[in-house]
């Protein structure tokens, strides 16, 4: 799966396109816990979305 696919899987299940990339690294955390994807596949989507700013619902801020 690549970052597209990822896209557009959200955009199947949530009937609308993701508004940032935050919801995108939530929703790939997702699927992850849902076992859709495998650990190695999440730590290149985790890092390439974080590398592009992404914060997740998970993380706190200070």
């Amino acid at each position: 799966m690549d970052l597209k696919n990822l896209i557009s899987l959200y955009t199947y299940e949530r009937n609308h396109e993701p508004n940032s990339i935050d919801q995108l690294l939530d929703f790939c955390q997702q699927i992850y816990i849902r076992g859709e994807i495998d650990i190695y596949q999440y730590r290149i989507f985790f890092q390439h979305l974080h590398n592009d700013g992404a914060i997740s619902c998970h993380e706190q801020i200070t």
